[in-house]
């Protein structure tokens, strides 16, 4: 945002015919609410807050950059809301019981449901890369691809898909979206750049998947009582 001020500024102005002094506002409110949001994230301090913040401008720039009509970007955006759910899902204690002095299920709790909407919302990114061309190839990509997304979604061996995705979508963010080999001229390397960075927030996700585990809501959860 702060390298590209002027840029934004200019789109935001074109396509709503906002005036510079709104769409400078925009991108003020875009950056501040970003790089505060991951600050705040950072150190552990009003996490809740934080993503909170990050909601409304995963929603604000869903509305601007018209995302709720581009099908791909659209699901991209719910990914990420996804990974925000599992930051917060991370930060948050266990639920107390409604009842004092009854004991707790141990699974309704606020945490089980953040981290099982946030597991399910990060599948929407691995929608965006299936392919329905005749070739081998996608084919068996697209097999293995549903086949973990499917793992994810469902809570079994949540852990080792997740990790799986996160080391194969990693290597197809650097292929796909190289934005460096791109040069300044060309608009192509906005978008390029925008969905490389999202790719990378969703990752982030997928990575929290790894390190909590899917939740009280899941297959791997249910096998311990067995």
């Amino acid at each position: 945002m702060w390298m590209q001020w002027g840029e934004q500024r200019d789109y935001m102005d074109a396509t709503w015919k906002c005036g510079s002094v709104l769409a400078s506002l925009f991108v003020f409110v875009n950056l501040v609410g970003q790089l505060g949001s991951c600050v705040l994230v950072l150190i552990r301090k009003y996490v809740g807050i934080a993503c909170g913040i990050l909601f409304g401008i995963i929603t604000l720039q869903s509305i601007a950059y018209i995302v709720l009509w581009d099908m791909k970007f659209f699901l991209k955006n719910l990914a990420l809301t996804g990974g925000v759910i599992l930051l917060l899902a991370e930060s948050k204690s266990e639920g107390r019981s409604l009842f004092a002095g009854l004991p707790s299920l141990g699974e309704n709790t606020p945490k089980t449901y953040l981290q099982l909407s946030g597991r399910i919302l990060l599948v929407f990114m691995f929608l965006t890369l299936l392919r329905f061309e005749m070739s081998v190839l996608l084919f068996v990509q697209n097999a293995v691809g549903a086949a973990l997304i499917l793992l994810i979604a469902v809570g079994y061996k949540t852990k080792l898909a997740s990790l799986i995705l996160v080391l194969w979508l990693t290597a197809l963010n650097f292929y796909s979206n190289a934005w460096w080999n791109v040069p300044d001229n060309q608009y192509h390397r906005d978008f390029l750049k925008y969905d490389f960075f999202q790719t990378l927030s969703v990752i982030g996700g997928l990575l929290l998947v790894v390190a909590l585990g899917p939740g009280g809501y899941s297959m791997d959860e249910h096998k311990k009582k067995w």
